[in-house]
């Protein structure tokens, strides 16, 4: 289902024509809906970077909303990846910008920047894997979502729209339901079937039968 597909399907159930921008908002609304609600590879995206010998930061992407994992890469080619800790323990633990080594540590410093410890010893490689939002359907034309699992971004549209109408109770309801039938059936593809080998256990994952 590409963007213009979206837009009559949403007008011909709601029989209702809605002005662009109300209808860029409701689908915006339901993509953010979705994507906070299943971790869809998808919504991965891989960077390299680098650490600074002597710099205890690092400026993340600017599309950045959270972390997958982070990784140091040695000069052997070795990935190391760091554990997620808060700014104070990095500040306790290495209290000196003198302690240097190669970093074990990250946390979120604020909205843009990692802050690492130890103090990097050298110059390193870094590897971040981070959760962001793909472009919208509204300017792709088409995504992965509306090409791979439809049904979710309808139903999510649909119950926007219909609050955007003020409808009646049971039509809320009607549509609130049909969006949590398709949500869960992509949430067992997402959270289940997809990660059943994840290796850390922090990650969001779902029993699949």
């Amino acid at each position: 289902m590409n963007y213009a597909e979206l837009v009559y399907a949403v007008e011909s159930t709601t029989e209702n024509q809605f002005d662009t921008a109300d209808m860029n908002r409701f689908i915006h609304l339901a993509e953010q809906t979705i994507y906070n609600t299943v971790q869809l590879p998808a919504l991965r995206k891989n960077v390299t970077g680098n650490f600074s010998i002597a710099n205890k930061y690092l400026t993340l992407p600017t599309d950045y909303l959270s972390t997958f994992s982070v990784a140091v890469v040695d000069a052997a080619g070795s990935y190391q990846y760091l554990i997620n800790k808060d700014v104070n323990f990095i500040r306790e633990a290495y209290p000196a910008p003198t302690d240097t080594a190669i970093p074990k540590y990250y946390a979120n410093f604020d909205a843009n920047t990692f802050i690492v410890g130890p103090t990097p010893d050298a110059n390193y490689n870094t590897e971040l894997h981070y959760f962001y939002y793909p472009e919208s359907i509204v300017t792709a034309g088409t995504t992965w979502l509306g090409n791979e699992f439809d049904s979710a971004l309808l139903n999510a549209t649909l119950v926007e729209a219909i609050r955007f109408q003020k409808g009646e109770q049971d039509l809320v309801q009607m549509y609130q339901a049909q969006f949590v039938q398709s949500v869960t059936l992509l949430k067992n593809l997402g959270d289940g079937k997809l990660r059943q080998d994840t290796y850390r256990s922090g990650q969001v994952r779902t029993q699949v039968n």
